[in-house]
């Protein structure tokens, strides 16, 4: 680990008199040293020797591939290769075959998933169609531009409403352009809309978006001949879960394939998704030209505009929702239909439609819910999940017809919200629904009330209206907005991680998780090192490495602290149980009467270091491997033991155990458990020029017992950042022909420090969760997930007109002023359906 290094002396001075556990300290991150000073290894700061590879791209969004002309390409010096489709399936049918549909599910009906390289035709404007390998990237962009690719162009699908259409289709086999169905409930919807006393019909927008992490996708390979191996570094999300789809592709042994995640510059989703084609031609390529002896190394670092083009985008719905209500504002039914747009493909299943349609549930208990969920194809970029995955969507869904509810009875926001909560005496609570990870619907723990209590008194809601009238005195408009979340995070199948003591009492561990920036070297080591008391600079943490550990499902979903952090307590607990063992044989000693606290296993209320009952955790790992079982004074290894009687027969290892003080454990969850928070933003509106300023933003978050509370605080930053950025800025925009009008960030917007408020409020409630050893629920994503609901409603209450649609920027916020303007005699407000 990096970090100040402490004398041995120092170190045992500072972990005898810590009584405090490590759990629930904000410390700072132990990373941070290295990867601030310029030491961090991403994938670009590897393989300088390798060739350069650089794909030729589709300009169509919808065309015929009717000839390819290479020669051009091949003839220039320093081009080593270039790949076509056909190349691909003269080596095999597996490395030519579609992209493997990663999780299925019985709502979708037609799943058509892309190519390494595209075959015959290309369906959105970036599809990779041309390979080129060459010594670097200068010659391999200029060999991609002498290819010759002839098109017949077929008319595209763009947007949800030309697909809803139909009258033109994606793929020639799917009519209707629907990809997936999704439909479920409880509760008998059309009785309760009959009979519930008002009704309102909202109609909502929220628009395509797109994570963009500083570093953009990168894989390096390399072959090795003699051993015929292939190692490979990749900036993802997943790296066991890679190097099983490469080793199929490739047609290898898992044992002969290893991946490894370098430090990764950001995922936020993107980079979950496997294999990416590029993953998939850059490692076949290496064992090509490595067996061909031209060359062993491979590499291709994704260009901004690639990343644009050709990764992925997420977030855009359009959605109807019929609320009914009594005069409470007690929601009898919510009636959600939604229209999701996925793209040209559909290779990571409809995990993003599956999280709208359960989690815009959120902390409320309708009497009746229906949702009919529609997955399109377009011909555009696919869609799998950016961070909050399908979540915001639902969420604004959910606390934009909360809003529409409280305007209509003239009531109070957070009054209406108070009459719908689940309250804590009904937990766990059971919607009889399925969620994403297969299991039961079931909301573990929350007190979500608690949490409204708290952002009321942190936001100043009950003085805010005294604020509005001072504002608007002084010429101001000014606004207040209020959003709920309740987010599934942890789920399962599982994860694992390995701890090892070493002789010189140093502890490694590893974990096939990988980590994009989230802090997991910090808070593992912090579990670990209370589970086996000693100080965290004694603890190096590895992750998404598969020669170190190779079973993992990956970092998505607010998962990474309850799985994996869960998953090294199990283990580190395994190892100082062993420990116990073998020092209780050593010391004759019961192992119930001992415990490990400052370096050492001693018995139970003596010193650390006190002979006869105490043995430091080096010597312990020495006695779990014993070479001899006797010594005498004289040996070299007896002066190791300062402590321990020289005499003494080193006992065999406890009958059962393996030799070395090291275990591997699991973690595997029933079911997911469930975090939850409230938002509120204050938002000033520019009477000129329309523009936007969020002046206030609060947070009160319930993860469950937590780690690091600096960490989570840091997550909960970036996710509001990104969510304002989500709210006010960040919009990808095709025109009718499939063309996309901002890949590039002069025109894709990104929030700076300006655009956040100096300062985001947060509180927390704590609820553990008894779905996990430590209490714990996930922090990843609770940042962005309700960002956009609470803004438009900010807006909203600022302007005084609905708003329906978002992003929302300054030009589209002048826009809807002049059609209130225009409409302003008419009765803006909801009507009631007859």
């Amino acid at each position: 680990m990096s970090g100040a290094r402490t004398t041995a002396a120092e170190t045992a001075a500072e972990t005898t008199t810590r009584t405090e556990p490590l759990f629930g300290q904000p410390l700072a991150r132990s990373e941070d040293t290295r990867l601030l000073s310029g030491k961090g290894k991403y994938l670009d700061d590897l393989g300088h020797g390798a060739l350069i590879a650089a794909f030729v791209r589709s300009p169509h969004a919808h065309a015929r591939i009717t000839d390819i002309e290479v020669d051009a390409a091949l003839e220039m010096p320093g081009v080593h290769a270039v790949y076509t489709y056909e190349d691909l399936a003269e080596d095999s049918e597996a490395m030519a075959e579609g992209l493997p549909l990663l999780i299925p599910h019985p709502a979708i009906i037609a799943p058509r998933n892309g190519f390494p390289l595209a075959k015959d035709e290309v369906n959105h404007v970036g599809e990779a169609i041309v390979m080129v390998v060459a010594r670097n990237r200068y010659v391999a962009e200029d060999a991609c531009a002498k290819i010759d690719v002839t098109y017949e162009i077929l008319d595209p699908v763009v947007g949800i409403d030309t697909a809803r259409r139909a009258d033109r289709q994606v793929h020639h086999d799917v009519l209707d352009n629907v990809a997936a169905h999704l439909h479920h409930g409880f509760g008998d919807i059309d009785a309760e809309l009959a009979r519930a006393p008002h009704r309102i019909t909202l109609n909502l927008e929220v628009e395509r978006s797109a994570s963009m992490p500083m570093e953009g996708k990168g894989v390096y390979a390399r072959w090795d001949s003699d051993e015929e191996t292939l190692t490979f570094w990749s900036s993802t999300q997943t790296s066991t879960s890679v190097r099983a789809a490469v080793a199929a592709r490739l047609g290898m042994a898992m044992n002969k394939v290893h991946c490894i995640a370098p430090d990764v510059g950001g995922g936020f989703g993107v980079k979950i998704m496997h294999p990416w084609p590029e993953e998939v031609m850059v490692t076949w390529a290496a064992r090509q030209l490595g067996k061909a002896g031209i060359s062993n190394e491979v590499k291709w670092v994704e260009d901004r505009r690639e990343h644009f083009i050709s990764s992925a985008h997420e977030r855009g719905q359009v959605q109807e929702v019929t609320v009914g209500f009594d005069d409470d504002g007690r929601l009898l039914a919510f009636d959600f239909t939604l229209w999701h747009d996925n793209g040209a493909y559909l290779p990571y299943g409809i995990i993003v439609l599956i999280n709208t349609a359960t989690q815009v549930l959120g902390p409320y208990k309708p009497v009746s819910f229906r949702v009919n969920g529609y997955s399109l194809y377009t011909n555009t970029v696919i869609v799998i999940p950016y961070r909050g995955a399908g979540r915001p969507q639902g969420v604004f869904a959910m606390e934009r017809s909360m809003d529409a509810i409280a305007k209509y009875l003239g009531k109070d926001r957070i009054e209406v919200r108070e009459k719908n909560i689940i309250r804590p005496e009904e937990m766990p609570y059971d919607f009889g629904l399925m969620f994403q990870d297969g299991r039961p619907l079931i909301y573990d723990t929350g007190n979500y009330q608690a949490g409204i209590d708290k952002l009321k008194a942190l936001i100043d809601w009950d003085t805010f209206p005294e604020y509005k009238k001072q504002a608007a005195a002084e010429g101001r408009s000014v606004g207040i907005g209020v959003g709920a979340y309740v987010e599934g995070t942890g789920p399962g199948p599982y994860e694992g991680a390995h701890v090892l003591i070493e002789t010189s009492g140093k502890i490694k561990g590893a974990t096939g998780l990988t980590t994009q920036g989230q802090g997991h070297q910090t808070t593992f080591a912090q579990i670990v090192a209370d589970d086996l008391g000693v100080d965290m600079s004694d603890i190096e943490i590895v992750t998404g490495d598969t020669r170190r550990f190779g079973y993992a499902v990956g970092t998505f979903a607010s998962r990474g602290a309850v799985m994996a952090g869960s998953a090294f307590h199990v283990a580190a607990q395994m190892v100082a149980e062993k420990a116990k063992k073998v020092a209780g044989n050593a010391l004759e000693i019961d192992p119930l009467d001992l415990e490990l606290r400052g370096g050492h296993v001693c018995k139970i209320g003596t010193e650390p270091g006190a002979d006869g009952t105490s043995i430091a955790l080096g010597i312990v790992a020495v006695l779990s491997n014993p070479l001899r079982y006797a010594f005498d004074a004289e040996s070299r290894l007896a002066t190791q033991f300062a402590n321990v009687d020289t005499d003494m027969t080193i006992p065999p290892i406890p009958e059962g155990e393996q030799p070395g003080l090291e275990a591997t454990g699991y973690y595997s969850p029933p079911r997911s458990t469930f975090a939850s928070g409230i938002h509120a933003a204050i938002v000033e509106t520019d009477p000129v020029t329309a523009e936007i300023h969020v002046e206030r933003y609060a947070v009160v978050h319930d993860c469950g017992n937590v780690i690091n509370p600096r960490i989570v605080e840091g997550q909960i930053h970036g996710g509001v950042a990104q969510g304002i950025g989500g709210a006010l800025y960040e919009k990808i925009v095709y025109d009718e022909h499939g063309q996309l009008l901002n890949a590039s960030f002069m025109d894709f917007l990104l929030p700076f420090v300006t655009e956040v408020p100096d300062t985001i409020e947060i509180d927390h409630t704590v609820t553990p969760s008894g779905l996990n050893p430590l209490g714990m629920k996930g922090a990843g994503e609770a940042g962005v997930i309700p960002t956009t609901a609470v803004i438009a409603a900010a807006i909203e209450d600022a302007e005084g007109f609905a708003i329906t649609s978002m992003p929302i920027s300054p030009s589209d916020l002048f826009e809807l002023r002049l059609l209130h303007a225009s409409a302003e005699s008419e009765d803006e407000s909801p009507k009631e359906n007859s």
